[in-house]
């Protein structure tokens, strides 16, 4: 049982509270980006640097992701790939990908890249506000405990 943090966009908040999970609850945790993260590394948590380039971050995780592993992502794609894999996923807002919302979660992703590059729409500008923080870290608590309660009775993950 691991979590992997696909690390590149990931706020450093998020990253606290993950590390701060993991040493709590004693379960190993790769970060995994193409620039070294800061106060990623300790006797629970690690940094995998991947080389600089589009998608590998999210090529490392898919490679080495297990069923029955967490992971965390704001990337559509790459979530929609692990949720295949069996992976429990979650975004740096607290939502969980599974396999009932994750087609929908694609298309969406996908029409508002669209509409970006035809100018209809600007970028988020992805700032994290105290309730986003909060949310998350309810969310990530929620579910680790429930993913923990679930790798220990061994219950798939319906995948």
């Amino acid at each position: 049982m691991k979590i992997w943090v696909d690390s590149d966009s990931c706020p450093r908040q998020i990253r606290q509270i993950i590390v701060r999970a993991s040493i709590r609850v004693e379960i190993k945790t790769v970060f995994v980006a193409n620039v070294n993260i800061p106060d990623a590394k300790n006797k629970w948590s690690s940094m995998q640097l991947v080389p600089v380039g589009e998608g590998e971050a999210d090529k490392y995780i898919v490679r080495n992701g297990e069923k029955g592993d967490m992971a965390i992502t704001r990337d559509i794609p790459l979530a929609a790939d692990l949720v295949k894999m069996g992976l429990l996923v979650l975004d740096d807002r607290g939502s969980v990908f599974t396999a009932d919302n994750i087609g929908e979660r694609l298309s969406m992703r996908n029409a508002m890249t669209e509409l970006r590059s035809y100018g209809v729409m600007s970028k988020s500008s992805g700032t994290m506000s105290n309730k986003d923080i909060q949310q998350f870290a309810n969310a990530f608590d929620k579910e680790l405990r429930t993913w923990q309660n679930n790798f220990e009775k061994k219950i798939d993950f319906g995948v």
